[in-house]
């Protein structure tokens, strides 16, 4: 009779389950990565074409009154929704705001950037924005204000307990997939090469990330872009359909990223713990069955048209009547009610969506 080997990552992944404890003493603080999926307004400080900062851009954000803050959705993005979920006292502002630092021990910073990527180029067609290794250069400088307000051990403890979140890939990807334009862009590698490099590259930086302190990192990975307005206009996808070109890109992307997860919960756990959040299963579950959730529309943005120049700006924007019906904001980023949904999957959900543990578990583990 053959012996049964022992799998690390399976007596890793029950070990951490059982052994969870609830920390009391530090409230829910979180710094945040990525692009204008999560960005909080950083866009608003740099000349950039990428902006969020005009009506009707969060209409529905309730702390603004309605006003834009720079969020690219109508709402709260997961982020926001995550932390509010977890009892943060306040959204973390973005990083790039006059006095952001006041709030870095009590909830965190936010760094994410809109059109930015994890590849240094990526949205260069839109001037300003801030790639995700800048982000966590920025991040260093604020660890490097922490340490010198309240001493390195106490640093280390706090962001032992915080949980880092990483959404970037997706403008890479988009980026791949847009024609080439004459002078930013060069010829096009194969899309195994384009998957490598981003995974190195983000690889690097999470490993960046644990040498500064970081314990608690959840990595989102890229949704179904092939499903969004901007990209089946792009490519003349007809109703009801995505492009199958696109997500099979971004599903071998995942694949490998999600290996990737596991391979760094093997070197580093259970020192720390990465988690991989499937964001493209929750998103193509809801647009395949959208009256299920409440929706009436999966295909069209609720601001701007389905077509070139998919502007969503000011009253002369397209609105559609009940924001909460529709899966699409604008032609490129869902609604606070996709992202409540997102939010909702990554914080309870089963290892199916969040691997190895979700995010509510996650944030009660304490390591040692």
């Amino acid at each position: 009779m053959a012996m049964l080997k022992p799998n690390f990552h399976s007596v890793f992944l029950v070990l951490l389950v059982l052994s969870i404890k609830v920390s009391s003493s530090q409230s829910y603080i979180s710094f945040v990565f990525g692009d204008s999926l999560v960005d909080a307004g950083n866009n608003d400080y740099l000349f950039t074409i990428s902006k969020a900062n005009v009506p009707p851009y969060g209409i529905d954000f309730l702390p603004s009154g309605g006003r834009p803050t720079g969020r690219f959705t109508n709402g709260r993005t997961i982020s926001d929704i995550i932390g509010q979920n977890l009892g943060q006292k306040a959204f973390p502002p973005p990083y790039l705001a006059p006095n952001s630092s006041l709030s870095m021990m009590e909830s965190g910073i936010n760094y994410a950037s809109g059109s930015s990527g994890i590849l240094e180029n990526t949205g260069t067609v839109y001037i300003g924005r801030l790639p995700l290794g800048q982000q966590i250069d920025y991040f260093q400088e604020t660890r490097n204000k922490m340490s010198d307000q309240i001493g390195e051990n106490a640093t280390s403890e706090l962001l032992k307990k915080a949980i880092f979140s990483i959404a970037a890939g997706s403008n890479d990807i988009l980026n791949y997939l847009q024609p080439s334009i004459p002078f930013f862009q060069g010829d096009k590698v194969p899309p195994s090469v384009l998957q490598e490099t981003m995974l190195s590259n983000l690889t690097s930086y999470l490993k960046r990330l644990h040498e500064l302190g970081a314990r608690k990192i959840v990595v989102v990975d890229v949704g179904p872009i092939g499903c969004i307005p901007y990209v089946r206009a792009l490519h003349v996808i007809p109703n009801g359909k995505c492009s199958s070109a696109a997500n099979k890109l971004i599903r071998a992307y995942n694949a490998k990223l999600r290996q990737r997860i596991y391979q760094l919960n093997q070197e580093m756990g259970p020192e720390a713990t990465f988690v991989y959040a499937n964001s493209f299963d929750i998103v193509m579950q809801v647009i395949r069955n959208y009256s299920q959730y409440g929706f009436v529309n999966a295909e069209e943005p609720c601001c701007g048209a389905s077509f070139p120049p998919f502007l969503c700006l000011n009253s002369s924007s397209i609105l559609c009547a009940d924001r909460s019906k529709y899966v699409f904001w604008d032609a490129y980023h869902p609604t606070e009610a996709m992202n409540n949904i997102i939010a909702s999957k990554f914080l309870d959900g089963d290892s199916r969506i969040v691997h190895p543990i979700n995010i509510r578990k996650l944030y009660q583990y304490k390591h040692d």
